[in-house]
């Protein structure tokens, strides 16, 4: 696999080695021994999730105060745009954001550490996105940024109008907020 860091140096994009022809394709989307080798971590991953969402969806941007996750995400279906910020306070690229689209042609999987808060608009018709967990979700620890705070100043793909917010997306915290609660 290939690695790649991001402006964010903690997060990594990751290339498997696809091995295709015109029957299809084949490639090893998870294996703990490469990836602790080619990364440098040795991460224990604990859930996995798996969610489909319509074009123009936007999820995120997603954190948990207390049981922080590490996230190893990617696209099986369609094609999104992944948003990874840091909030960790003392972090040299606190409140910096990378975005990188993972696609099903692309086969890109993108590494967000434990600490940043997470988020990824669906550019396609629809989208199957996966990801790997290094903790449990916590509904009663997970809070949300705001996906267009201007501060973050994130460079959204979004065309036309406003991207559909859970109710819960709706209510995003500003980043100015997290620092006062620090």
């Amino acid at each position: 696999m290939k690695v790649t860091p991001t402006a964010i140096p903690d997060v990594l994009i990751i290339e498997p080695k696809v091995f295709g022809d015109e029957r299809g394709f084949f490639f090893e989307s998870f294996n703990q021994k490469a990836f602790n080798e080619a990364t440098g971590l040795d991460v224990n991953f604990v859930q996995d999730n798996h969610s489909r969402s319509a074009k123009g969806v936007l999820r995120g941007l997603h954190y948990q105060v207390q049981q922080p996750q590490g996230k190893l995400v990617r696209v099986v279906r369609g094609a999104v745009f992944d948003v990874a910020v840091d909030i960790r306070q003392g972090s040299g690229t606190f409140g910096k954001w990378v975005g990188v689209e993972l696609s099903e042609e692309n086969h890109k999987q993108l590494w967000v550490p434990a600490g940043l808060a997470h988020g990824f608009l669906v550019l396609s018709e629809s989208a199957d996105f996966l990801y790997k967990t290094t903790d449990y979700y916590a509904p009663a620890h997970e809070r949300c940024l705001m996906w267009n705070d201007m501060d973050l100043d994130i460079t959204w793909p979004v065309t036309g109008s406003v991207p559909a917010l859970s109710p819960k997306d709706q209510q995003g915290h500003a980043l100015r907020d997290l620092l006062k609660k620090y």
